[in-house]
């Protein structure tokens, strides 16, 4: 079986990583390889068209075809809310909480997670086009292999885009690095975090009807992939080693451990409510698709 993340040096999807490479998804007798396809909206696609088998990303995705969960089913969840930061120059004169004022700016941002920065904007009530922000791909993300977030922190550190939009680690490096700071944390800021998306295990609908046997082998293997970086957040650096480089190997532990109060695998009513209501605000084509079927039967639930 394939499984691809659309962001790998990260921690967004990082418990979907760590099942294969702590071989939990072996021990329930899967044998499974880890791949990049990037963007998300991309790597969803190719999930519907059977190139892969699970997708471990942005919840939202399947639904920017006209098929949404149609195709497309809902596994688990990585971890609970939108997952996203937004950090500025590290010499900006914007801190946290200042985020509303934002104007005349480049802000990078990934196909699929920037509608989930759209919708935080509108919900404050800033309309991006009178403000002048421009919300864009980073330059050098056009290849289906590319890691965002770290990209995303190489790009502002040399004024390519005035702002980004990306995952803990890319913000984790551009701090690091003295080159950014982050003034949002979507999962923790002053906004409904049930109101978007949240990072999700999917698979097709053929697979968890067929063979629901190994839908449940996942959702277990997931299951305990977090239960055992909760024991000891450590391990992700044994995850991380020889996928990820040096500096952001040294990162991850932290980085994972400030996740940890997230990672609850039950996709609650509120967290679809809240999808629905995202998918719908940004009239994304599968918004329409029966939500009661997003999420797969309850014998494969955690």
């Amino acid at each position: 079986m394939r499984l691809a993340v659309p962001d790998l040096i990260s921690n967004s999807y990082f418990p979907a990583v760590a099942a294969v490479e702590l071989g939990t998804l072996r021990d329930e007798g899967l044998d499974v390889t880890l791949e990049l396809r990037f963007p998300v909206t991309d790597a969803a696609g190719a999930l519907r068209d059977g190139e892969i088998d699970l997708l471990a990303g942005a919840a939202h995705a399947p639904l920017y075809d006209a098929r949404g969960w149609t195709d497309t089913v809902l596994l688990a969840a990585l971890a609970q809310h939108m997952y996203w930061f937004l950090v500025v120059p590290a010499d900006s004169e914007l801190e946290p909480g200042t985020w509303s004022s934002l104007r005349d700016l480049r802000i990078g941002a990934a196909p699929g997670p920037d509608d989930g920065l759209r919708r935080l904007f509108a919900l404050s009530g800033i309309d991006v086009e009178e403000r002048g922000i421009d919300i864009a791909p980073v330059p050098g993300t056009d290849s289906d292999s590319v890691s965002f977030g770290v990209t995303a922190a190489d790009a502002l550190a040399h004024g390519r885009i005035d702002a980004f939009w990306a995952n803990g680690m890319g913000a984790e490096v551009a701090v690091q690095r003295g080159v950014g700071k982050v003034i949002l944390d979507a999962r923790r800021g002053e906004q409904e975090p049930a109101l978007t998306t949240f990072p999700a295990l999917m698979t097709t609908r053929k697979l968890a009807e067929e063979q629901p046997d190994v839908a449940a082998a996942a959702v277990r293997a997931l299951v305990r992939a977090q239960d055992a970086l909760r024991e000891d957040p450590s391990l992700a650096t044994k995850v991380a080693t020889g996928l990820f480089p040096d500096m952001e190997t040294g990162l991850i532990a932290g980085i994972i451990e400030r996740d940890l109060p997230f990672y609850e695998p039950a996709i609650s009513p509120a967290a679809l409510a809240g999808l629905r209501d995202f998918a719908e605000w940004a009239g994304l084509p599968g918004a329409g698709t029966d939500l009661d079927t997003a999420v797969a039967t309850p014998a494969t639930q955690p």
